[in-house]
């Protein structure tokens, strides 16, 4: 989101309703947005998403790959009321996105089409909303396109909601196109115009028939919910238009239904009635404050979106909750921390306006709060306070090692690296101490793909990347008894160190054990402790080049020279003995081995089994994914060299859906020719 500011806007009346538009990748959400802007007249022309010309995805990053990889913010008014909407990324790879933006919405507005392939992905997103007690309502697009009947389409999605999906429309069908739609709530029919609102018009007695029927089911979903409704069902009794409206906003706003709109955003149909229900339909702020803090209320924001600008500094982006903020306004972070707002702006696409103040309901950024981040209360009065809804970041399952290209921009590097895990919590930036590299981690190969482009576009650094180097060690099979003897004489004091070191093997997961049975002074108490640095050098690495473990070493005799011995001497006889004693000891190269669980949808889980065990995993078994109708979990234990891009394969076999969480469990023997094929690949990473 690379936000560009100026002076321009100003703070308007009213408390604005906050609306996220959600939805598997590719299901129109960034269109759905410029139509409901073309429609409230905010843009005079609506733009496309093939064209390049929208208010959302404008940034280089999502214009390059065509689609959404950061939150789209745009405000409007329609009909005098205020709505600031945010278009979240609908790929797995960038659902952290959405993550931060449901702590400041009042509503979601899930954007589905008819594609069963898109349904694991669906549910994906609508767990995320139950789980956090968002209101929802489902628009489902690209009408004109459908093969199917609504109601088959919605018997293909319902499986991934927990509550019912109850119609609110249905289409009027003429040649096979759904040409119009019925209102169930208002008993109307209307007729599509290409990009413009749609026209009333009488119903024939078919489709009123259709609609009777219809409706019926509407009202038994709602009755299910209130006992007068259903006894005026059971008696034949017609019930009050109002009290079914009023049915209607209750149920979908506690979270008991999920109502479904259609339409074509683009072409602009079905837009205006989804704005007319979001106008009176959509809660409160108020809701989203008792949501987030309970009976910890009080005049407070939450911050759900951190960005960085090349000109302006950094942004925090936050929902005011309750009360007014201006601009050198002091605040306090959890109601803790002292922070100061140094520039307040509203957003509409890339741009950030300059404000001199904003009130409640609005969404806006507040300019240079250094120690604030994503999911931050931020409280106008001291108390400690904390939301009820922080999203935890979600587990990488993809790195990169990464590196500047030119050892100047090191220091630079850093920073950036710094400040797009700020921007983005699900990259996680470590370093690896075995491989001396430092990792970049995120959720699939296109999200550090991007997040590698911003590095190079944004921030002007030049960047190496590869594969990263893996954790491998080795061990001993066998042991032996060795001398290590360092003797060199250059004029004056010569240099003296003479051990014998026992060396044997460990069980696996010992480490390295060094001790000594010394007696009698042999070797002198004060160089024993550079043996042991002189053995523990040398162990870093063996005769495979690589880190031995597991291994015990006993320091058992000796000698010294009274003038010429010295710790330098004695720790070049304890590398020595250890260099000349490995290679008689049987060497083994040891691989990580990772207990790996994969949740899957359950039709796909026999390709994730079989995925699993051509990357030589052990598989140890799979359950029901708890509080996940239709999912598996399945346990592994696989090594890390199978893990690296696995994520690509399990994606490519579940509909972009899998994701993992691994852990070390222990490190294994690996031989023959994959112990072969392990050095090779080991020998080009470090050559290179």
């Amino acid at each position: 989101m690379a936000i560009s500011t100026n002076g321009k806007g100003s703070a308007a009346d009213g408390a604005p309703r906050c609306i996220a538009l959600v939805g598997p990748f590719g299901s129109g959400k960034t269109s759905l947005l410029e139509s409901l802007l073309a429609r409230t007249d905010t843009v005079a022309r609506q733009g496309s998403v093939g064209d390049g010309n929208t208010v959302g995805d404008a940034s280089p990053e999502a214009r390059a790959h065509g689609m959404s990889v950061e939150l789209n913010i745009a405000d409007a008014t329609y009909l005098g009321d205020r709505f600031v909407f945010v278009d979240c990324p609908g790929s797995v790879e960038f659902l952290s996105e959405m993550d931060g933006a449901l702590s400041g919405v009042d509503l979601a507005v899930v954007v589905a089409e008819d594609d069963e392939r898109k349904v694991p992905a669906l549910q994906l997103i609508l767990k995320a909303l139950e789980a956090r007690a968002i209101p929802r309502v489902l628009f489902l697009n690209k009408i004109d396109k459908s093969t199917r009947r609504v109601r088959d389409v919605l018997g293909l999605l319902q499986p991934a909601s927990a509550v019912p999906l109850v119609l609110r429309q249905i289409p009027i069908w003429e040649g096979g196109q759904a040409t119009g739609f019925i209102d169930l709530a208002l008993e109307r029919a209307h007729v599509y115009h290409e990009k413009e609102p749609s026209t009333q018009i009488d119903m024939s007695d078919e489709d009123r028939a259709r609609e009777h029927e219809a409706r019926f089911t509407m009202l038994e979903h709602l009755a299910d919910h209130d006992d007068d409704l259903m006894e005026a069902l059971l008696e034949d009794i017609a019930p009050d238009r109002d009290r079914v409206f009023a049915d209607l906003v209750n149920e979908m706003q506690d979270g008991l239904i999920c109502p479904v709109f259609f339409g074509s955003a683009e072409h602009g149909n079905g837009v205006s009635r989804l704005l007319k229900a979001l106008r009176h339909e959509v809660p409160q702020v108020d809701r989203l404050a008792q949501r987030l803090l309970g009976s910890q209320e009080r005049q407070s924001l939450q911050v759900i979106k951190t960005l960085h600008t090349q000109h302006g500094g950094k942004l925090s982006i936050a929902r005011i909750l309750e009360g007014q903020v201006s601009d050198g306004d002091s605040l306090f972070r959890n109601g803790v921390e002292e922070v100061k707002v140094s520039g307040l702006f509203s957003i509409f696409g890339q741009q950030a306006n300059k404000i001199a103040t904003a009130g409640k309901g609005d969404l806006v950024a507040l300019g240079r709060l250094d120690s604030v981040q994503t999911g931050d209360l931020l409280a106008q009065d001291t108390g400690e306070m904390k939301s009820l809804y922080t999203p935890e970041p979600r587990p990488p399952v993809l790195a990169t090692a990464i590196a500047a290209a030119q050892r100047k921009d090191e220091v630079r590097l850093s920073a950036a690296l710094a400040k797009v895990a700020e921007e983005d919590p699900s990259l996680t930036i470590s370093q690896n101490q075995v491989t001396a590299e430092t990792l970049l981690a995120g959720q699939g190969e296109m999200h550090l793909r991007v997040a590698q482009e911003r590095l190079s576009g944004k921030y002007g650094l030049d960047i190496a990347a590869h594969t990263p180097h893996l954790p491998y060690a080795e061990t001993i099979r066998s042991g032996t008894r060795v001398r290590g003897r360092h003797k060199k004489q250059s004029g004056g004091h010569g240099q003296f160190g003479d051990v014998v070191l026992e060396i044997a093997p460990l069980p696996r997961g010992e480490g390295v054990q060094f001790s000594d049975t010394i007696t009698g002074g042999v070797v002198p108490k004060q160089y024993i402790p550079s043996v042991r640095d002189g053995v523990m050098d040398a162990l870093q690495r063996g005769p495979l080049g690589f880190p031995v473990v597991d291994v015990s070493v006993c320091l058992t005799d000796g000698s010294y020279h009274s003038v010429d011995s010295s710790d330098q001497a004695f720790k070049m006889a304890g590398i020595l003995a250890i260099r000349d004693g490995l290679s008689e000891c049987k060497p083994v190269l040891l691989e990580p081995i990772d207990k790996v669980v994969i949740a899957c949808p359950s039709d796909t889980t026999a390709k994730v089994n079989a995925i699993v065990s051509t990357r030589r995993g052990q598989l140890l078994g799979f359950d029901a994914r708890p509080d996940w109708p239709g999912w598996d979990e399945v346990q592994a234990l696989m090594p890390e060299a199978e893990i690296g891009d696995l994520i690509i394969e399990l994606r490519s076999a579940t509909a972009g859906v899998a994701s993992y969480t691994s852990e070390f469990d222990h490190m294994a023997e690996l031989s023959g020719k994959a112990a072969d094929l392990a050095m090779q690949r080991s020998g080009k990473q470090q050559a290179a």
